[in-house]
């Protein structure tokens, strides 16, 4: 195994100037074979690093950050659109924001049957938004002439 011992005062004084220059224990290794021909394993410069009493400056591993979803933001009242062009196989259809943000598509079978696909998977809104929804609904249906 190799050791500090059969290092040159040039080869210490390089792995001193170079642990300062910023060099990982990877580059440490690299530079010792390129520059000194000294073809060590990274356990032993590791060995060395040790030996050698040098400090190596961490560089800060990159933080992952996970992209959340959107949170609706809060609006406090339930706001109903109608599209231009209804959803195929219903009478008219659009879209609806409850008053805790979260949104969903609405639509009016042949029949006049309603239903409501929210954005969010399982989201029931509160009775009063359902009350609220209902109510600009029909009034979006009685200004279109439906």
């Amino acid at each position: 195994m190799f050791s500090a011992s059969q290092l040159t005062t040039e080869q210490k004084a390089a792995l001193v100037q170079w642990a300062g220059e910023g060099a990982t224990m990877s580059d440490l290794q690299r530079r010792l074979k390129e520059d000194f021909q000294l073809g060590i394993t990274y356990m032993e410069t590791r060995m060395l690093v040790l030996d050698l009493g040098l400090e190596l400056q961490e560089t800060p591993k990159p933080v992952e950050i996970k992209a959340t979803p959107a949170t609706p933001v809060p609006t406090g009242a339930v706001s109903v659109t109608m599209d231009h062009l209804a959803l195929p196989g219903a009478l008219v259809s659009g879209r609806v924001t409850f008053s805790d943000g979260e949104t969903g598509v609405w639509m009016l079978d042949q029949s006049g049957r309603p239903g409501l696909d929210p954005d969010t998977a399982g989201y029931r809104p509160t009775q009063e938004d359902i009350q609220a929804f209902q109510q600009q609904l029909r009034a979006l249906i009685q200004k279109s002439g439906l």
